[in-house]
């Protein structure tokens, strides 16, 4: 086995290799898709994150804010503030949590349930008219190799996200 001046394996340097071009290659894939988002209005005055916080609403049905920002990679005061916001734009509201006194549940409301299966709709817009060449079986395949990338990641970073059965975008119908 030929190997490079550290003594590690040529095949391990190239896997290494093509594992730090795909992380460049989602990053910069990142960026343009955010920069699509925010033309199109699906990242809105809240930025991104209003979207991933309606969404996880939606899925797992009312959540702590703290809960919210476990599964995310921020911190749980701008999860605070975009609840605050959201709810002052009639799209959460805080409830009480029969579990805990001080730490209240944050719910959708009908214009926020409304709000996200619009957002829902104007992705899956966007999406109808990417990947066209590509095949069902190839993009579940890619969104499965970017999964297991992130969740390698998350393991040396210890955020939490989603499960894999409830981070998938629901069709509206």
């Amino acid at each position: 086995m030929e190997k490079d001046g550290r003594g590690v394996a040529r095949s391990e340097v190239a896997r290494s290799e093509a594992v730090a071009a795909l992380i460049i290659d989602i990053a910069q894939c990142f960026f343009r898709i955010r920069a699509l988002g925010q033309k199109s209005g699906l990242i809105t005055t809240w930025g991104g994150g209003a979207f991933g916080f309606l969404r996880s609403l939606d899925e797992l049905g009312p959540l702590t804010v703290p809960q919210i920002a476990e599964m995310r990679p921020t911190s749980r005061q701008r999860m605070q503030r975009l609840a605050d916001e959201l709810a002052a734009d009639g799209l959460v509201e805080f409830v009480d949590n029969p579990r805990h006194q001080r730490s209240k549940l944050v719910r959708l409301t009908r214009k926020g349930a409304a709000r996200y299966q619009q957002m829902v709709a104007r992705l899956l817009q966007l999406a109808s008219s990417m990947g066209v060449e590509l095949t069902e079986a190839e993009l579940r395949k890619a969104s499965l190799i970017v999964r297991r990338i992130g969740d390698e990641a998350q393991g040396m970073t210890g955020v939490h996200r989603l499960s894999h059965s409830a981070a998938r975008v629901r069709h509206p119908l």
